[in-house]
């Protein structure tokens, strides 16, 4: 692979790396820790937040993308590229809609119990950051 892009790639990979821990595996839950913080509060914040962070993970996303298509990446570095794409794909078409709507709902007013969506986003997180990792080590090595 192309060490420019390589590097370039790479360099993004663990930024957004970075993001990803320090605000769904950080930020996230301690906000809720916070004095005088409640839920809806927290939610509020939460979903703005996390719309930010989406918006620069589809930017950061797409400078892997063609850094990678550009750069004549081998085939596992493709691999990985496509995996952590649809990763954020699926968390951004499926899981964040839903936790939307039952945001929207609680904020409105209503009382519901713990949501099974978050587990779903924070599992699809977990698998998402094992990605990264692994994408920025294969870079490197590239």
């Amino acid at each position: 692979m192309n060490a420019t892009f390589a590097a370039t790639a790479g360099a993004v990979t663990f930024v957004w790396l970075g993001m990803v821990l320090a605000i769904s595996f950080l930020e996230a839950p301690l906000k809720f820790r916070a004095p005088g913080v409640t839920i809806p509060v927290g939610l509020g914040i939460g979903r703005l937040v996390f719309r930010a962070l989406n918006a620069v993970e589809t930017a950061l996303a797409a400078v892997v993308i063609v850094t990678v298509a550009a750069g004549g990446a081998p085939t596992a570095v493709i691999a990985l590229t496509a995996a952590v794409a649809a990763l954020l794909a699926v968390q951004l078409a499926a899981v964040r809609p839903v936790l939307n709507r039952r945001s929207g709902r609680v904020l409105a007013g209503e009382d519901l119990p713990r949501s099974r969506g978050h587990l779903w986003y924070v599992a699809l997180e977990i698998l998402k950051t094992a990605t990264l990792i692994t994408l920025g080590i294969a870079l490197s090595a590239t």
